[in-house]
């Protein structure tokens, strides 16, 4: 369960959110366009960063820029 130290690992790089048009899941609950988030951890098709609920969540890459 590695993923519940992310919280306190340090922050790779700060993301901008770039849109919230998700066509399955509902992302504008969680991400707000405009707003920056720190990275806490990245895969090929991820990036994991801290969310407006204050946890971290797991985002196609097409959301950021950055």
């Amino acid at each position: 369960m590695i993923h519940q130290s992310w919280v306190n690992k340090e922050t790779i790089r700060t993301l901008e959110c770039v849109h919230t048009n998700a066509k399955k899941y509902m992302v504008d609950r969680a991400l707000t366009a405009g707003k920056k988030y720190d990275l806490k951890n990245e895969t090929e098709e991820f990036y994991f960063v801290i969310d407006n609920t204050g946890k971290i969540g797991g985002y196609y890459k097409e959301y950021f820029k950055g």
